[in-house]
């Protein structure tokens, strides 16, 4: 019995050889998401050698009424197309079904468009077909891949409290009629203040992931009357896609590496280009 608990799995032996040897290993990255969607981003760095550490500067929260999302359901049968374009909003949306005394066959008419795979699959997850995931993971595409199908058509946009009024109106522009509810908004977490201090306390980190415009303009709101603007010098700043670079940009910040691909893959890639060996 003594042999079997100490001999050594191979694969497990493999796993510690990566991650000891891995492109990012000595490397300090703070990853700024959700406490609960920060794992996945978090695991595929620590899966390339990164030590991470989490300072969510974002939560997830209901709206301040489920009132128009509500109104939205109880009439889904005049919608042609349905839009969501974030994970947040998917589950908002089904969180909803259950107390309306609806079910997912009341969306089954509906042409989907979603903003990126992330979002393609957990609309499936529900048992519904996405029609529309455009190449590139960002709101102009998704005017560029439903432009030329939404005219006369009747649209609902399912979306965060604060965001790019993108979609809405280059769809109405080319003919469709744009109904846009809110289902969720993002707040700053209690106690992010201290745990980002924490994190630049012994040692500042070699770069911050950041996921949306959200997580820049929540950063730096935290960060005020701090002494971390005096250490970002140090610090490489990794964006997950061309919105986000442009923000980061808006505050003067520089943008030291983009992810191709705008997915938290993409990201961890992107992390890897800039440091990896």
């Amino acid at each position: 019995m003594k042999a079997k608990k100490q001999a050594t799995d191979p694969e497990a032996h493999r796993v510690a050889e990566l991650v000891t040897a891995g492109p990012l290993a000595k490397h300090r990255i703070l990853v700024t998401r959700t406490h609960k969607q920060a794992e996945g981003l978090s695991s595929l760095l620590r899966q390339l050698g990164a030590e991470v550490v989490e300072a969510p500067v974002i939560e997830v929260c209901p709206p301040d009424s489920f009132a128009a999302l509500d109104t939205a359901l109880n009439n889904i049968l005049q919608y042609d197309w349905l839009i969501l374009t974030s994970v947040n909003g998917v589950e908002a949306l089904f969180s909803r079904l259950e107390p309306l005394g609806l079910s997912v066959d009341s969306l089954q008419h509906l042409k989907i468009a979603a903003i990126g795979p992330a979002t393609e699959e957990r609309i499936q997850d529900h048992g519904l077909v996405v029609d529309i995931v455009p190449q590139r993971y960002v709101a102009e595409e998704v005017v560029r891949s439903l432009r030329k199908q939404v005219k006369g058509e009747k649209v609902l946009l399912v979306r965060a409290k604060i965001a790019r009024d993108v979609i809405p109106q280059q769809l109405r522009d080319a003919g469709a009629e744009v109904e846009v509810v809110e289902a969720y908004q993002t707040v700053v977490p209690h106690g992010a203040k201290e745990r980002m201090l924490e994190a630049f306390g012994n040692s500042v980190p070699d770069a911050i992931t950041f996921t949306s415009s959200s997580t820049v303009k929540n950063f730096l709101s935290i960060i005020v009357g701090t002494d971390v603007p005096a250490k970002l010098s140090k610090v490489k700043f990794a964006s997950i896609g061309p919105v986000t670079s442009e923000t980061l940009r808006e505050y003067g910040l520089p943008v030291h590496v983009e992810a191709d691909e705008f997915t938290m893959e993409g990201l961890a890639q992107a992390v890897v280009r800039l440091f990896g060996r």
